[in-house]
């Protein structure tokens, strides 16, 4: 008889990827037959949902779990920052909402006005929108489908990423994360900080849609783009250097964070290169100087933070330290939501 593998339960968070390779790839192989760009893999966050001669339609999707009444905002950034790292621009999505059954109408509600909010203000149709109560969870769940359009030309995957190119860092780690444990945590970090730094935080929320940024880059020689997003720019640039085959070698005091990231993460004792960075994204590009100062004279924020290598060696500088990039880690977020449900059991 066949040894059986022990079966272990799961993390919160993505699953590792040979979790992923096992348990999701290998049941659905036999139905990918023929699919090339944007296959299926852990790395590819996209895919074509239809396509003409000159046009394909690009779709994605994101779900994310907490009790901020903008959670939908954010699922609404990260979706249309993957497929603007696609080349195509978001035109519209469909959203699900589920909560707790102990949660009241007016959490729907608040929610539903930020997601309309968000999407008039960015031009996104809502094609459908459902909510309902489920039993057995202890926070929201948005869950968004978003659809966007672009030229087979300008069209980019995963794997797109050379050896031999810089990496550029767009905007700031953490940003997303910082927000969102200011929404669970607002309380705790107004004892600690004035008034002003919490509100001057509140300006980063704009910051998280990219697409901008991304369109500039696909009219200026990128070769691709990365959206910085669970697990942090240590688990992008892992996902990324993976997709593609290759190797990098980045430097650690290059990667661009706004102090008050750093002083958030303090508080709670998280890592914020292992932080949620919906808005900062990865580009790899032969023209490292000439599109950071493109993007610089757009007021983007953009830093090369190194480069990328022949084989799978993928190197991060510390202070003059070299080590190896691990595999991604639960993002810190969860810790977050770890702590709270300690706190209430």
């Amino acid at each position: 008889m066949a040894e059986q593998k022990e079966d272990k339960s799961m993390k919160a968070g993505r699953v590792s990827q040979t979790v992923y390779r096992r348990s999701v790839l290998k049941q659905i192989q036999n139905n990918i037959e023929g699919i090339d760009f944007l296959r299926p893999s852990q790395e590819e966050t996209c895919y074509i949902a239809d396509e003409s001669e000159e046009r394909i339609t690009i779709a994605t999707d994101v779900s994310l779990a907490g009790n901020e009444k903008d959670l939908g905002v954010f699922a609404i950034a990260q979706a249309v920052d993957q497929l603007a790292s696609r080349g195509a621009r978001a035109y519209g999505i469909s959203v699900r909402i589920m909560l707790p059954t102990f949660a009241y109408e007016s959490r729907l509600k608040a929610m539903m006005v930020e997601i309309s909010e968000i999407c008039k203000e960015k031009g996104l149709r809502v094609f459908f929108a459902d909510a309902q109560s489920v039993n057995g969870i202890q926070t929201s769940i948005v869950h968004v489908t978003a659809h966007g359009e672009a030229k087979k030309e300008q069209l980019l995957a995963s794997r797109s990423a050379k050896a031999g190119e810089e990496i550029i860092l767009v905007k700031w780690i953490g940003m997303e994360g910082t927000l969102r444990i200011i929404r669970e945590e607002g309380a705790a970090l107004a004892e600690r900080f004035a008034p002003g730094f919490l509100n001057k935080l509140e300006d980063m929320r704009d910051e998280i849609f990219s697409d901008r940024a991304m369109e500039i880059a696909g009219r200026n020689g990128v070769s691709a783009m990365h959206p910085i997003g669970e697990g942090g720019i240590l688990a992008a640039l892992w996902d990324m250097a993976e997709g593609a085959g290759i190797g990098l070698s980045v430097e650690m005091k290059k990667m661009t964070v706004r102090q008050e990231t750093i002083e958030v993460c303090e508080v709670f004792h998280l890592n914020p290169y292992q932080l949620t960075s919906t808005g900062a994204v990865l580009m790899v590009t032969p023209k490292g100087e000439e599109l950071k100062e493109r993007l610089k004279r757009e007021g983007i924020p953009a830093e090369i933070i190194g480069h990328t290598t022949e084989g799978n060696e993928r190197i991060i500088w510390s202070g003059g330290e070299k080590r190896f990039l691990d595999r991604p880690a639960p993002d810190e977020l969860a810790r977050i939501y770890e702590m709270k449900e300690n706190v209430n059991a």
